[in-house]
């Protein structure tokens, strides 16, 4: 049986390079997306309002579907407290060593079965003790968990089995005034999402729905949209293939 893609020594690989990986190791040519460099700091800074948040009270984040924490970290330039969960046990080891120690040693595969030294590192002026990461399930993360006042929610709801349970708990888990950050390339695929469940990208009542159309569906009772913009992403498989996308990020303020 084949071993879930988010398990596998493949996918850790190719999350490291992706969140921790050097310009030149993800792109090694004078040409390409370059735009798409760096995206899990990118989702953080271009859709966070640092205008928006309290200097009265301790602050905190959440990343939902944290993968190997690249995003929970950079958090912790605005956060007292980051908490990072997600599915993946095999992301969760590797964030916890990236936690306490600072780096982690990885290769990535160049071709075939040639494959590149390399090393995952957290920024030194990052204040590690600040994360904690947890498995877990974005669509339940536990009722102990408390309230926030950053959500970053990055590639995630196209992966969930049902991502409308996910956004509903929303409200009880973000400050009033609070950010949610959520970003998607809307990739719905029934192998993790039934069709039914998709936000959008299929047909309603006879009427097309966009994913975006969908959230405002789940989100304008308790949330108002403050932001909407396009960001690339380069997920890099091998030395000559890539998977280019396009996320749409969207800030919505709790109210």
């Amino acid at each position: 049986m084949t071993q879930p893609y988010y398990l596998s020594d493949q996918g850790l690989s190719e999350y490291l390079l992706f969140h921790y990986g050097k310009s030149e190791e993800v792109l090694p040519y004078p040409f390409g997306p370059r735009d798409a460099l760096g995206y899990p700091v990118q989702s953080v800074h271009t859709l966070l309002d640092p205008a928006r948040l309290g200097k009265d009270r301790t602050r905190r984040a959440l990343d939902l579907g944290c993968a190997v924490g690249r995003s929970t970290f950079e958090l912790t330039r605005w956060a007292d407290e980051v908490i990072g969960i997600d599915a993946s046990s095999r992301f969760i080891e590797a964030a916890h060593i990236l936690q306490a120690e600072g780096c982690l040693p990885y290769t990535f595969q160049v071709e075939g079965q040639i494959w590149q030294d390399a090393v995952a590192e957290v920024p030194r002026d990052m204040d590690r003790s600040r994360v904690t990461f947890r498995v877990g399930d974005a669509m339940d993360p536990g009722e102990d968990i408390g309230a926030f006042d950053i959500v970053h929610m990055a590639n995630l709801i196209d992966r969930l089995p049902d991502p409308a349970r996910c956004l509903r708990q929303l409200p009880g888990l973000i400050n009033p005034g609070g950010q949610l950050l959520l970003l998607s390339p809307y990739t719905w695929m029934q192998a993790y999402t039934p069709e039914e469940a998709w936000l959008g990208g299929r047909s309603i009542a006879g009427t097309p729905q966009t994913s975006l159309e969908g959230l405002h569906g789940l989100l304008d009772a308790d949330f108002t949209l403050d932001l909407t913009l396009d960001l690339p992403f380069l997920i890099r498989e091998h030395a000559r293939k890539y998977q280019w996308s396009v996320a749409q990020g969207t800030r919505w303020i709790r109210r």
